[in-house]
């Protein structure tokens, strides 16, 4: 009976810890008016554009980070992103919409300032600058 309510807490505490891991944002782009990246991000540009090792570097990234959130195809329907409010972003939607900067903008600080507020964890100081825009190039292929 010990063991079993053991296994239960590690299970729980795991479940706990994806969820806080995924992220969710505003409604899709069609819905919503998306707000301009501060001015520290506005004008980056993306030195990992159309460059192949940075897009498998970025499709792994997004695997281990966002995939359980934004879903396979970033369509926000991840099997973790189900218990969140908001729901994930379609990245779809987010590409369309967007530009290299805000998508490097929204990855780096994450989900809880306004008017996102939302569970998407900020990757800044986590990955290097490198990482999140091998991310930004892959998310860009999702269609």
């Amino acid at each position: 009976m010990r063991r079993s309510m053991f296994v239960l807490f590690v299970v729980v505490v795991l479940g706990m810890l994806v969820l806080t891991a995924c992220g969710g944002s505003a409604p899709a782009a069609s819905t919503t008016t998306r707000p301009t990246p501060p001015t520290e991000y506005a004008s980056k540009t993306n030195p990992s554009a159309a460059n192949a090792d940075a897009l498998a570097k970025g499709k792994e990234q997004y695997t281990a980070i966002c995939l359980a959130c934004h879903g396979e195809r970033g369509l926000g329907d991840g099997p973790a992103g189900s218990a969140l409010n908001p729901k994930p972003g379609n990245l779809e939607d987010a590409v369309k919409a967007t530009n290299d900067a805000y998508l490097y903008w929204r990855i780096s600080e994450g989900g809880a300032m306004a008017p996102f507020k939302s569970s998407m964890p900020a990757q800044k100081g986590i990955l290097k600058d490198e990482q999140i825009w091998q991310i930004v190039s892959y998310v860009k292929t999702l269609k």
